[in-house]
């Protein structure tokens, strides 16, 4: 494993973090669900992300028990607030302050902790006022209850401005949870250069596309048993959303195989070293629904892709990558809304 700061005064983190947003409480039960945690310690992993609307909250619960021998300083424990009931949306005072300091404390109790490491707003909301938000989340960096503050999929201008306020209000704010991968890359024209100056790092989510850029899924094939799009509730949401199913892109991503191959590599290895390429990124939070798929995604944190590889993956990928800044999840949530009224 290896280890990189978040943002310019983050915590240091392990360049791939264990996320359980479809699988504790969800995709697997208890048991299976703390194996994969102990997979990804045995594996030198230091940083665990979740969300309190994950599974309702048994998300956090799960990993709180599958940390609970851990010593507290040897993990970095990030989790989420904001979205609405059901985690659909985030309702109108998602991050207000009175919300935020209820679901913080709930958070630390599932979670079996004192304090979060990075306490990360998810998603943005219209209906408080960002002062607001950045107010409470001072409080509860002064009350030791959290160590560092992060957005998740907050488009540019609403990070620009939280980058002020937060040096306004003296809350460490160092990073960013956006999707970000060889399929999704949304991010690179406008949150990227609003989060550089700001010392906003990223720590990104789905760097395999919910399990698509492993080649699992095939086109004109139906979804295989077992899979995220088929066991996880709720696991073929997103990647119905963002076209990943469709077989013009399952096609070019079944064309990366020989590709991946040629470097020594699976398609998931080649995916992430990807990902872990991109200077930008910090930490990437990759999920599993059995340990074995820890330890082999993770052979690709030593993985150094020649350049040629690195083209040769554009061209093949083609016009089957989205780069439309627009499709910042929080400026897409709210055009639907605009839409709807």
């Amino acid at each position: 494993m290896q280890y990189q700061r978040l943002g310019e005064n983050g915590p240091v983190v392990s360049r791939v973090a264990f996320g359980n947003s479809l699988t504790a409480g969800n995709q697997l039960d208890d048991s299976a669900a703390a194996a994969c945690v102990r997979a990804a310690l045995d594996a030198g992993v230091t940083t665990f992300d979740t969300a309190d609307v994950y599974a309702g909250g048994r998300a956090e619960e799960v990993l709180g028990r599958a940390l609970a021998a851990v010593p507290r300083d040897r993990v970095v424990i990030c989790t989420k607030v904001g979205r609405g009931a059901g985690g659909d949306s985030n309702g109108p005072g998602g991050l207000g302050r009175a919300r935020i300091g209820a679901c913080l404390d709930a958070s630390l109790r599932r979670l079996g902790t004192d304090h979060i490491d990075v306490y990360q707003a998810h998603l943005y909301d219209d209906a408080t006022p960002l002062e607001e938000t950045m107010a409470a989340f001072a409080d509860a960096v002064a009350a030791g209850k959290v160590r560092y503050v992060g957005v998740s999929e907050w488009a540019a201008p609403e990070l620009a401005e939280a980058g002020r306020l937060a040096r306004e209000a003296g809350v460490p704010l160092v990073s960013n949870q956006p999707q970000y991968n060889l399929l999704w890359r949304v991010i690179e024209e406008e949150v990227i250069p609003a989060c550089e100056p700001l010392g906003i790092g990223q720590m990104v989510w789905s760097p395999l596309a919910g399990g698509v850029l492993t080649g699992k899924y095939r086109p004109g094939a139906g979804l295989p048993g077992g899979s995220r799009a088929v066991a996880a509730r709720g696991g073929d949401v997103s990647l119905r959303r963002w076209r990943f199913l469709e077989d013009r892109v399952l096609k070019r991503v079944q064309e990366l195989r020989p590709l991946a191959v040629s470097a020594g590599l699976t398609p998931a290895q080649l995916a992430l070293a990807w990902v872990l390429h991109q200077p930008q990124v910090a930490s990437a939070v990759i999920g599993a629904s059995a340990p074995e798929q820890i330890e082999r995604n993770l052979r690709a944190v030593d993985t150094v892709l020649e350049e040629g590889i690195m083209a040769r993956v554009d061209e093949v990928l083609g016009d089957a990558v989205v780069r439309d800044p627009r499709l910042t999840l929080s400026r897409m949530l709210r055009a639907k809304r605009a839409e709807a009224a």
